[in-house]
């Protein structure tokens, strides 16, 4: 049986849904914490959390049935002492699954206002739809910007930014490793997060901080490719087997 996870407070909700209203900001490691408090939560790592920026925070895109994506950045959020900047998606996608559609259809309204009121990044969902082109654009020049600012911030995102149906690993779509390069050569040490769970809780692995190394002669594309393989293997390393999917027996 996977862990039983607690529901988020009705005041928590209420709480948020307040402050969305009124147009103000909150924190979210303080939201975090609060709906944490009882979540059954394992972490390993603990002396790689970064205390302060700059660092970019990744990690797996963990799915299953019944298990939110919320989970995983509530966690992340509440054991590392500093807010971080999280880059989120603006939409969810109809994957034909219970409610899925329900979900696509309020969730372009409901997202981006949840960014705002955290002050986060609002990323058009993966994999790229061409009406998107613009937004995406406007949401890496955004993270960038952040990613520039003076004291330099904790970044977090996903890389895959989307579900695999087994909770595998996926090679991120292209665009993702140049992003992480640019951020990598902003200074933005690399910190890899494998989330995962046993019979009893959620899993956090945290590993030391690295910087991506990349031949000096490639090709746009390549740059991409390889900064993206790079980051997934990192955080392939941090996973069971049974979730580390296309990188799974990579060294």
């Amino acid at each position: 049986m996977p862990p039983i996870y607690p529901p988020i407070p009705l005041s928590a909700w209420l709480s948020l849904a307040w402050t969305g209203l009124s147009g103000k900001q909150r924190s979210f490691r303080q939201d975090a914490l609060r709906c944490t408090a009882r979540l059954p939560l394992m972490v390993n790592g603990s002396q790689h959390i970064p205390q302060t920026g700059p660092a970019l925070m990744v990690m797996n895109h963990y799915h299953r049935p019944g298990f939110q994506a919320y989970w995983f950045t509530l966690a992340i959020s509440a054991v590392t002492p500093a807010e971080i900047h999280w880059t989120i998606t603006s939409a969810w996608t109809d994957d034909g699954t219970p409610g899925a559609k329900f979900r696509a259809t309020i969730s372009p309204f409901l997202l981006p206002r949840l960014a705002r009121v955290y002050a986060f990044t609002s990323m058009p969902p993966m994999p790229p739809r061409p009406h998107e082109i613009t937004a995406r654009a406007a949401a890496v020049r955004q993270l960038l910007g952040v990613a520039q600012q003076n004291p330099p911030p904790l970044l977090a995102l996903a890389p895959e930014g989307r579900d695999h149906p087994a909770g595998e690993l996926m090679p991120p779509p292209p665009g993702v490793g140049r992003l992480l390069a640019m951020l990598d050569g902003f200074g933005y040490p690399i910190v890899p997060i494998g989330v995962s769970e046993d019979q009893h809780r959620l899993i956090l692995t945290f590993e030391r901080p690295f910087h991506l190394t990349l031949p000096k002669d490639l090709n746009p594309t390549q740059r991409d490719e390889q900064a993206a393989e790079q980051v997934m293997k990192e955080i392939a390393a941090l996973l069971p087997a049974e979730l580390q999917g296309a990188y799974a027996g990579t060294p």
